[in-house]
C-alpha cells in the first residue's frame, strides 16, 4: 500500500478537548512516527507537531477528525515521498 510522509501541526486553544485529542491520536498510534507537545503558557495554548507515514486518505482522516474538535486548528504538509508497506 502506497503511504506518504507527512507533518501536522496543531493549536489547541481549547484546553477541554484535549483528551479527546489524545483519544484520536491513539487510535492512529501505529502510523505516528514521532510526536513533540509544547505548552504555551504564557498564550494558554498547546503546539503539538506529529511526523505521520501513512496512506494519504488515512492522514486526511484524522486531519479532518483533529480540525472538527473545538478550539483546535490544523495543517498538514506532505512530503514528496511516498513508499510502498506490504
Amino acid at each position: 500500500m502506497e503511504t506518504r510522509v507527512a507533518v501536522m501541526s496543531i493549536i489547541v486553544e481549547e484546553a477541554g478537548t484535549v483528551e479527546t485529542l489524545n483519544a484520536i491520536l491513539h487510535d492512529y498510534g501505529k502510523y505516528i512516527i514521532g510526536r513533540m507537545g509544547i505548552p504555551y503558557r504564557q498564550r494558554g495554548i498547546s503546539i503539538i507537531s506529529i511526523a505521520i507515514d501513512a496512506p494519504q486518505d488515512t492522514i486526511s482522516a484524522l486531519s479532518g477528525k483533529i480540525g472538527k474538535l473545538p478550539g483546535v486548528g490544523v495543517k498538514t504538509a506532505f512530503s514528496n515521498v511516498g513508499a510502498s508497506h506490504g
